[in-house]
């Protein structure tokens, strides 16, 4: 078994994220969570965990697997999704997984098309907007009136990278939830000013010392693919960044180095066209035109 030196597990891995907020003896702190992020529908009394499975509408058809799917006492459906990695279509991907909710509110018979309410939440491990703040509020609106048109499907995305509160600037509960979120595997003790009784709870079921040993190695394997993926994303940027500067000092004229970082950013592009990175990032990434992206397809 391998030695693992944080105190307290990652939520961004899948088994970190699902024993904080996917199970039901700790549903508590997933509605806790929810009525800190959204407040426009009321309190949020009960949640009831649904499948993560969705199956399309014939054998055919795609199906979607969700992190987490739940319905409230009210009847409002809840997409919540830690995203680690970005991908090429990911805000199609997020309308795509928001179908399936609104088709199996569908009834036989008289029907007279009400819907309940649809959140999909992004946990998102990254930054796909530069324009906002880290959070995103995204619904249907009219674009002559800027008025929404359609309340009832919603799109919440948190950039946690954006969030940068230190522990002297928290001020809201939900500012505590981002923070902890994001800095739960960097502490060594529940800090004075989480002093809320859902986060003792928090810090309590996260410690991985408690872990039995199957979870323990459950939690290991889901962790390797966190790192993985991470060192993937990080190893693939820096070796463009290598082989420009290195055939740039090759040449040992400014011709020479300006044609070797320029090789280098191709090289950075091509890897991350290959990683699913989406057009747009790598654009902002290396300033190179999407034309030239697109080519490297």
């Amino acid at each position: 078994m391998a030695f693992i030196a944080e105190k307290y597990i990652n939520p961004y891995t899948d088994f970190g994220f699902k024993k904080i907020f996917g199970t039901e003896a700790n549903k508590d702190l997933l509605i806790d969570f929810l009525n800190q992020l959204i407040t426009e529908h009321g309190k949020i009394e009960d949640i009831t965990y649904m499948s993560p499975e969705q199956l399309g509408r014939s054998k055919f058809d795609r199906k979607a697997i969700y992190d987490i799917k739940c319905k409230t006492d009210s009847g409002a459906v809840f997409i919540v999704e830690m995203q680690r990695a970005y991908q090429n279509y990911f805000k199609d991907r997020s309308v795509y997984y928001s179908t399936f909710p609104i088709q199996q509110q569908a009834q036989m018979g008289k029907w007279d098309y009400k819907l309940a309410p649809i959140y999909f939440v992004g946990i998102l491990d990254f930054v796909f907007d530069d324009k906002i703040d880290f959070k995103h509020d995204v619904k249907l609106y009219d674009v002559v009136t800027k008025e929404v048109f359609y309340d009832n499907l919603t799109y919440i995305y948190l950039e946690m990278p954006k969030f940068n509160k230190t522990e002297s600037e928290l001020e809201t509960l939900f500012d505590k939830w981002l923070y902890v979120l994001k800095q739960l595997p960097r502490f060594q003790e529940r800090p004075e000013i989480l002093r809320e009784k859902i986060f003792k709870k928090l810090f309590n079921l996260a410690e991985i010392a408690k872990f039995t040993t199957i979870e323990t190695e459950a939690y290991e394997d889901s962790l390797k693919v966190y790192r993985d993926n991470t060192n993937v994303m990080d190893t693939a940027m820096a070796e463009g960044k290598a082989l420009g500067l290195a055939e740039g000092k090759a040449e040992g004229k400014a011709e020479g180095k300006a044609e070797g970082k320029a090789e280098g950013i191709l090289e950075t592009a091509k890897n991350l066209v290959e990683l699913g990175v989406s057009v747009e990032i790598i654009a902002k990434s290396t300033k190179l035109s999407v034309e030239e992206i697109e080519k490297l397809k």
